[in-house]
């Protein structure tokens, strides 16, 4: 175990080499070019890739974002897939479109123009075009699709790393975490200096580099408007970045 202060290096698990995926927000094309880089260094035994989630919204392929992630690409490696908030909240829309309308507001609305959702609602709508909109992406949002969101892990843990979308509150245990906590958070974990029983791998919170320190690893580069998808590469105590432009 690692916390802040901690003398002992975080590991990843023994023999395997572990890739981490900031939030990828639509954009299809550095997804796809992602999936060529590890291809081409998959060279360790049971490589694995963990996407940290916000796979839609924001940019402009959402809907082509899930078909690569549905064709089992990167081959060779086991894949892992967690919730990110903006699937979170496409997830309450499907269920309650007028109750979860916020979701129009923080990419949903490009994320239902992708899926051919139209008329498409204005921000202000009203509750009949809402629940019209809610209808008509139930109607053409494709079963595996649905099934690949509804999969969607809440964290992983592997060696001495919790991966996870937006962070943890750091007063609760690991059970004791919420999905708002999980998949929300932003201040109350990155201020905090208190210790931790991991080094926690996270999204959410975009930066204009990588950050890393005894506490955490976040890894979003803000891709839909950077154009940089940031990875985080494990292997024993090493940890490196790489950009895909």
């Amino acid at each position: 175990m690692l916390g802040l202060g901690a003398k002992k290096s975080a590991r990843f698990a023994p023999g395997r080499v572990g890739y981490a995926v900031g939030d990828i927000h639509g954009r299809a094309d550095l997804l796809a070019r992602l999936f060529d880089r590890l291809e081409s260094e998959a060279r360790a035994s049971q490589p694995i890739v963990i996407f940290l989630g916000d796979y839609i919204d924001r940019g402009p392929n959402s809907r082509e974002v899930i078909e690569l992630l549905l064709t089992r690409r990167p081959e060779g490696f086991e894949r892992r897939y967690l919730m990110g908030n903006h699937e979170a909240a496409m997830l309450g829309f499907i269920a309650d479109p007028f109750a979860n309308r916020a979701w129009l507001n923080h990419g949903g609305l490009e994320t239902l123009g992708d899926y051919g959702v139209s008329p498409l609602p204005s921000l202000g709508a009203g509750s009949t075009q809402i629940e019209a909109a809610g209808a008509g992406f139930r109607a053409v949002l494709p079963d595996n699709h649905l099934g690949f969101f509804n999969q969607l892990e809440r964290y992983i843990v592997i060696g001495d790393y919790l991966f996870v979308h937006a962070g943890v509150d750091p007063q609760k245990r690991l059970e004791q975490q919420s999905d708002a906590d999980l998949f929300w958070i932003r201040k109350k974990f990155l201020e905090s200096d208190k210790k931790w029983p991991h080094v926690v791998v996270h999204g959410h919170t975009p930066s204009g580099k990588p950050h890393r320190d005894q506490r955490r690893i976040g890894i979003d580069t803000g891709a839909y408007f950077s154009g940089v998808l940031s990875v985080a590469r494990f292997e024993d105590e090493a940890v490196d970045f790489i950009e895909i432009s």
